[in-house]
């Protein structure tokens, strides 16, 4: 090649670079993720119900109350989609079935509004829990969205089915030979929320359960709470996908979203709720029961061979786990 054609080649200007050109296929197989997500989100997910374990370990847990169970169950927001009354009777099923001690409501059992979703009163809701209170002990607070709907008018259909409502108020509980106290504190944004007042009728060395809606206020528990029961989160209907039981996160952002968590010596546990509100999908996140092993710290750590000596000489045993 003459020295006039590479200068012609090197003054040349650059080629564009050729368009990549997308398979039509790849169009298609994101579309049917993305529908597959949407239905998964808003369809599928919010409509199951899981039955979920958990084995707290407590330092303020007596060793006479090791093995203590409670189910939790929070947000019900009856009303909500897929989330009728047809859905808190299957709610209720499973608490009646359970063989848990006792119950704890942590609010919200009506909905102010939430997309395709319908308010249902509490005269209608309350009365699915008579069966429950008729079983085993259930106590109760309210969430925001209850007083948003008249508190009062939610706590008198609730106390009418047999539940105690707990608004800054305590009461002593006797299962077997274990003794122990439940303080409810009225919720942090709508009811007047007293902790101390709450604790105040529970003599001090009383092992006491603290119950309320918002887990924010759990830094104004009294220290001496074994435990703290919240919801309101619902876990921020958000969640990572993942074989198996999805993971619980348990701060983000300075909020405690669900799960277990531990801070200054004091436990929490978050539950992630039932139904939906402002959107109603789930993800990663599915409605719960959260069915808590109350274990003494005492207990758990003690040698193996002395945490069969004090089992076997257990008198009162649970009746066989069912799950319907």
């Amino acid at each position: 090649m003459s020295a006039s054609g590479n200068e012609m080649r090197r003054h040349r200007p650059p080629r564009r670079f050729a368009r990549i050109r997308r398979p039509r296929g790849t169009f298609r197989a994101l579309g049917a993720l993305a529908v597959v997500l949407l239905v998964w989100a808003f369809v599928w997910e919010p409509s199951r119900l899981l039955e979920r374990d958990y084995a707290l370990v407590l330092p303020r847990w007596p060793a006479q109350c090791d093995g203590l169970r409670v189910d939790v169950v929070a947000d019900l927001h009856t009303g909500s989609p897929f989330n009728g009354l047809d859905n808190l009777d299957r709610v209720v099923d499973r608490l009646v079935a359970s063989d848990a001690d006792l119950v704890l409501l942590a609010g919200d059992y009506v909905i102010l509004s939430v997309m395709l979703g319908e308010y249902i009163p509490a005269e209608r809701i309350a009365p699915r829990f008579a069966r429950l209170a008729a079983r085993k002990p259930v106590y109760a607070v309210l969430g925001n969205h209850d007083w948003w709907k008249d508190g009062g008018r939610v706590r008198r259909a609730l106390e009418a089915a047999g539940v105690q409502v707990l608004e800054n108020a305590s009461t002593e509980v006797v299962v077997r030979d274990c003794r122990f106290g439940i303080a409810g504190i009225g919720d942090k944004w709508e009811g007047d929320p007293q902790p101390r007042r709450a604790f105040a009728a529970l003599p001090e060395d009383l092992p006491t359960l603290a119950l309320t809606h918002n887990p924010e206020l759990f830094p104004d528990i009294p220290a001496r709470a074994a435990l703290t029961v919240a919801g309101h989160t619902h876990g921020g209907q958000l969640g990572i996908p993942w074989p198996g039981d999805p993971p619980l996160p348990t701060r983000v952002g300075g909020h405690y979203l669900a799960g277990h968590l531990v801070e200054r010596g004091g436990h929490l546990f978050v539950s992630p709720g039932i139904g939906t509100s402002i959107l109603p999908f789930r993800f990663g996140m599915p409605p719960e029961i959260s069915r808590l092993r109350l274990r003494s710290e005492a207990v758990a750590l003690e040698p193996a061979s002395a945490r069969a000596t004090t089992a076997a000489s257990r008198t009162a045993a649970h009746p066989p786990r069912t799950r319907p």
